[in-house]
């Protein structure tokens, strides 16, 4: 039998590592998505938002997006511009900042009204008793301090979960947690008119979830890791957990410091996400706009 050189040998692996690498990489590149691969980004300033854990697009606002800071902050929602200029902060009165992780803006109660929800979910330590989410109509630009905001408490039947994602549906108003540190993560939902213990109907094959966001007519869903994108569509006839069984196509995503935040343009133009500033010096909002 011909003999290998040693030379020939590693010359031999190098070649074949590098294919696998590339074969690798190119497998997770995402193909044929429905969103451009360039976004484009702008600087937060002033850098006063440096732990962002949600967002969402504002409707009563045009040109801005909500964004809420999880533990260690006051409960205060911050309006920016789209081109990243922080314009004012709202105080949300009677509610604590325990671990805001994640926010929608959908439907609720009344017809045709928007509100926020804020999800205080996080927990680190898994030692929470229980948990809530914030409900308050979305405010405008003029207002300082919202008063008007109904808790919605709740804990889990098995105990505490560390849950940084959540999900508002348009439609039937049912809220959905997603948790982040299980060993895959567990999908929970608070059925409107809400009781006060959420119900698990899903398990999804992948875990730190840091992130959701939904469509504003309920027919597509984000799901954010901390290295990734996740799409998923909704027929009509399909509940969220439904559509959540499904396989996801994998979205154009540029890595951030401690990417937390994600959401949905109010006009369906494409998605936003915005990082923690973790130990970076500046804080990027990116936009990946939706192909023609």
């Amino acid at each position: 039998m011909r003999r290998i050189s040693l030379f020939t040998s590693f010359f031999l692996f190098a070649f074949l590592l590098i294919c696998f690498t590339y074969c690798a990489s190119r497998s997770h590149r995402p193909v044929n998505t429905p969103f451009s691969q360039n976004p484009t980004q702008v600087y937060m300033r002033p850098l006063s938002i440096t732990e962002a854990s949600g967002i969402a697009d504002s409707k009563k606002n045009p040109g801005h997006l909500w964004v809420e800071q999880d533990s260690g902050n006051q409960p205060y929602l911050h309006l920016v511009k789209h081109d990243g200029t922080v314009v004012k902060s709202i105080y949300i009165a009677r509610c604590l900042n325990f671990d805001w992780e994640d926010m929608a803006l959908s439907n609720g109660p009344v017809p045709g009204k928007h509100y926020i929800y804020i999800g205080d979910i996080g927990d680190n330590a898994r030692h929470r008793s229980e948990y809530a989410v914030y409900r308050l109509e979305e405010p405008s630009m003029q207002t300082d301090v919202d008063t008007q905001v109904t808790s919605i408490t709740f804990n889990y039947p098995d105990g505490p979960h560390d849950s940084e994602a959540m999900l508002v549906d348009p439609h039937s108003y049912d809220i959905y947690i997603i948790t982040k540190t299980d060993r895959r993560s567990k999908l929970y939902k608070l059925t409107y008119p809400y009781g006060t213990v959420a119900q698990e109907v899903g398990v999804l094959p992948y875990n730190y979830v840091v992130s959701a966001a939904i469509s504003g007519k309920g027919d597509e869903i984000l799901i954010k890791t901390y290295d990734s994108i996740l799409y998923y569509t909704r027929a009509s006839n399909e509940t969220i957990e439904q559509a959540l069984q499904k396989s996801p196509l994998r979205l154009p995503y540029m890595a951030e410091p401690q990417g937390e935040a994600i959401t949905f343009a109010a006009d369906n133009s494409g998605y936003f996400t915005l990082s923690e500033k973790a130990l970076s010096t500046i804080v990027r909002l990116y936009f990946y706009k939706r192909k023609p």
